[in-house]
């Protein structure tokens, strides 16, 4: 399979429907895919017709990402998903089914994404909480155990694969330490190299054959850091050796004013370090033009791992969401299903 080079870009977009202009910037920059938001999704028709709009903008089945962990973040809500707690709430509620319970809930999460469409989600969330961790990361965890947070995190990769979804491991190498909100600040990690290592990077080891991962926007400081890792060469660099990810390496979502300077002068930095594909998530068309003019198409490598990437879609299994609801239901009441 050779796809035609990819633009080295995964781009949201402004609303409901495409604009003509939209269209035509997709069809020449031809993104690695799409993600979607709350300003993109009204009603399952509507959501339908995007998605396949956005495919048809670049002429092949691109993947639409989305951020569908349940709790603060889920994009999709009642009555177009089902309502769900954050993850560590959900995981304190399972207790001892916490890994059967995540695995049927992130089957279900993938089953409502591909009936709308949607065919990748930016999960599990890798990130061992801490008691100082950020409220905006905190409830998004599956535990402060290294152990927890590793079968857990297996279990959402399993739920996904099963219901046909693309998973996106994150916060690569690890951002559960952070006492700031990347989204508005750049967090500075102070903890040892011997910490880093054993906890932290620990939770990705595992999921170095994961097809895409996510980057975190942290400094590590321990490390003789002074920028994000999502710029930093010996970050990305450690990430793919020391973690030994060998899979399409995303940044975070290239908007956060965690990073400095301009959106494509940003976008520049991190394809310089060695990511291989920018999140774009928010900002006009203008912006998205600019940033495409500054990273162009992915390199021969970043193309080869996004096309393994694709490679590793699986087929969706036959389920009964009503089974699958009950059976979340007893493992939530303590009760093996």
């Amino acid at each position: 399979m050779t796809h035609q080079p990819f633009g080295a870009a995964i781009f949201g977009c402004d609303g409901a429907r495409l604009s003509v202009d939209e269209r035509a910037f997709f069809k020449d920059a031809h993104p690695f895919g799409f993600i979607l938001f709350d300003r993109n999704l009204e009603t399952p028709d509507q959501i339908r017709a995007l998605t396949s709009d956005l495919r048809g903008a670049v002429g092949w089945n691109a993947p639409i990402f989305i951020d569908q962990e349940g709790g603060r973040v889920q994009r999709l809500r009642p009555p177009l998903a089902t309502e769900w707690l954050p993850p560590l709430d959900h995981v304190a509620l399972l207790g001892e089914h916490a890994e059967a319970g995540m695995r049927v809930r992130y089957q279900i999460i993938s089953y409502e994404l591909m009936s709308l469409g949607i065919d990748a989600n930016c999960a599990p969330m890798l990130d061992v909480a801490r008691a100082e961790t950020h409220r905006f990361l905190r409830n998004r965890c599956y535990g402060s155990n290294l152990d927890q947070v590793v079968k857990i995190g297996h279990a959402v990769v399993e739920g996904h694969l099963a219901g046909g979804v693309f998973p996106v491991v994150k916060h690569i190498p690890g951002h559960g330490l952070a006492q700031m909100d990347s989204h508005l600040e750049l967090p500075r990690i102070d903890a040892s190299e011997n910490t880093l290592s054993a906890i932290d990077f620990a939770a990705f080891r595992p999921f170095a054959d994961v097809a895409m991962g996510m980057t975190a926007h942290l400094v590590y400081s321990a490390l003789g850091e002074t920028g994000p890792a999502t710029t930093s060469p010996k970050m990305i660099q450690r990430i793919r050796t020391d973690l030994g990810f060998g899979g399409l390496l995303m940044t975070d979502d290239i908007s956060m004013q965690a990073l400095s300077g301009t959106v494509p002068e940003r976008g520049a930095a991190s394809m310089q370090a060695g990511c291989d594909v920018i999140l774009h998530c928010n900002g006009d068309l203008p912006e998205r033009v600019a940033l495409m003019e500054r990273i162009g198409t992915m390199p021969a490598a970043s193309q080869v791992r996004a096309e393994a990437a694709i490679a590793s879609r699986t087929q969706p299994q036959d389920v009964d969401i009503a089974a699958l609801t009950a059976k979340l239901a007893q493992l939530e009441q303590g009760r093996s299903a």
